[in-house]
This record gives C-alpha cells, structure tokens and sequence, in this order.
C-alpha cells in the first residue's frame, strides 16, 4: 500500500517502510537525545571547565608574574638609588682626598721652598762673609785685566 494514490515511482512510500523508517528514526532521536548528546554535552562541558579553569590558572599566574616583576623593579630601582648614592659618596671622598693631597703638596712645597730660601740666605751670608775681605783685591785685579794693566794694590781700610 502506498501513501500517495498517484505513481510518483520510487518517491512514493509504502506505509509499512513509513512506520518502519518512523520508529528507526525514533530510536535514532532517543539514542542521539537521551544517551550521546549528554555524554557529549558533559564532555564538552568538561572540557569548558578544564579550559576556563586553566584560564583563570594562566591568568593568576600572569598576576603573580606581573607582581614579582613590580617586586624586581622596585629593587631594581632602590639597588640603582643606592648605587647612585654609593657613586655620589666615593665622589665627594675622591675630592676630599685630592683636596687634601693638594692642601699637603702646598704645605710641603711652601716648606721646601722656605728651607731653600733660608739655606741659599745662609749660603749667601756665607759667601759674603767669606769674599767680603778680598772684594777690593779681587775688584783691582779684574780692573788692571780690563785696562790691560796692572793696578797697585789698594790699601787697608
């Protein structure tokens, strides 16, 4: 028996096959809508868990990472500070050295320069007193040998 009363040829169903292909389908929907499509449903649930969890994981450890690398720049920062401050302090020793070097290399100077005016004013004295007698015998000889002649000696004083 067919369903349709005009020959539409292999389009036509007989109302055995209907019902047949009717409860196949409905056993086909209950399986599909009853077993597998929860069990796929739960998976994929899942398997969103398992993801958004390991989103929010990712995302706390992204946190944590964010605050350990503020943690690292902040002493990074106070080491530069302090290095800075290190520098400054070896700065201001270093020209205090100098400045105290250069205050000692004065002194010792100004020492050494008083000391050799001191012993060339004793040599001089010296020198003076030594040559003082004989300063009218040497002047007369050096005047005779600029005339070409020879002076008398000059007398005692």
């Amino acid at each position: 028996m067919n369903l349709l009363p005009i020959n539409v040829g292999p389009l036509n169903p007989a109302v055995p096959d209907l019902l047949l292909g009717l409860v196949a389908f409905a056993l086909c929907f209950w399986m599909l809508a009853g077993v597998l499509l929860p069990r796929v449903k739960r998976t994929l649930e899942e398997r969103e868990a398992l993801t958004t969890g390991r989103t929010h994981e990712a995302e706390a450890v992204l946190a944590e990472a964010a605050e350990v690398r503020a943690r690292y720049e902040a002493e990074l920062a106070g080491a530069r500070h302090e290095a800075a401050r290190i520098r400054q302090q070896a700065k201001e020793d270093g020209t205090a050295a100098i400045a105290a070097a250069r205050a000692e290399g004065i002194r010792e100077r100004d020492e050494i320069l008083a000391a050799g005016t001191a012993d060339i004013a004793a040599a001089r004295a010296a020198a003076d007193a030594e040559l003082r007698p004989y300063v009218h015998v040497l002047a007369t000889e050096l005047a005779g040998r600029i005339l070409g002649e020879a002076l008398p000696a000059p007398a005692e004083r």
